[in-house]
């Protein structure tokens, strides 16, 4: 829970991270475009939070959303232009 943090929200044990579901802290989330998608990774990669991976429907990415934070690097970074940022 948030205030079980420590002061400026510093990670004390590594792993620890994976306890807090930080996805409601979110206003968007990544959307896919399968048709679009070449699967080169780069969202998985460029993703501060590690939550994008392969395996969904046709092997294409997806984000846990328990722990997407809604940045919309991925969206940026992708040369194709298939993800899209969509309001919560």
């Amino acid at each position: 829970k948030w205030h079980e943090l420590a002061v400026g929200a510093a990670i004390t044990e590594p792993g620890s991270a994976r306890s807090y579901k930080t996805g409601t802290w979110r206003s968007s989330h990544p959307v896919w475009n399968g048709k679009e998608c070449v699967r080169c990774g780069l969202c998985s990669i460029y993703c501060p939070e590690g939550c994008i991976a392969f395996g969904g429907p046709e092997d294409r990415p997806a984000a846990d959303l328990n722990y997407c934070k809604g940045c919309g690097i991925c969206a940026h970074e992708c040369p194709t232009g298939c993800i899209r940022m969509e309001e919560e």
